[in-house]
């Protein structure tokens, strides 16, 4: 939290040092769906949502570089700020990785960018 002078302080105490809370919670919640409209903003990052909503919310990292026309690493970095969003998660079992969607993550964008109106609106 930000530390005011004393005399500003004292002036303002509650009403200053609540609105300076909920401004830096607001800054970072814009923080946050900005990471995440930014990753809804590729179309192979789509195609990658979209395939594994098709599979039932979860595939493998193979499935997903087959179905893009893009080299391994490209699937990869895609993959990786899709997961930096917390769009998806990564989980390992051996040398494999299988990517599962986090429906919490879509939820909280759709509500941050209502501005906090009810989803179903």
């Amino acid at each position: 939290m930000l530390l005011l002078p004393y005399k500003v302080n004292n002036l303002f105490s509650r009403n200053l040092s609540i609105h300076l809370h909920v401004s830096m919670y607001m800054a970072a919640d814009f923080k946050n769906l900005e990471k995440t409209a930014k990753a809804l903003g590729d179309v192979n990052r789509l195609k990658i949502l979209a395939l594994l909503a098709q599979q039932g919310g979860t595939g493998p990292c193979s499935a997903i570089q087959e179905c893009l026309a893009l080299a391994q690493p490209s699937v990869s970095h895609h993959l990786k700020i899709l997961t930096e969003a917390g769009l998806i998660k990564a989980e390992k079992a051996g040398r494999n990785y299988t990517y599962t969607l986090q429906p919490t993550a879509f939820e909280l964008f759709i509500s941050g960018i209502s501005f906090n109106k009810p989803v179903n609106n």
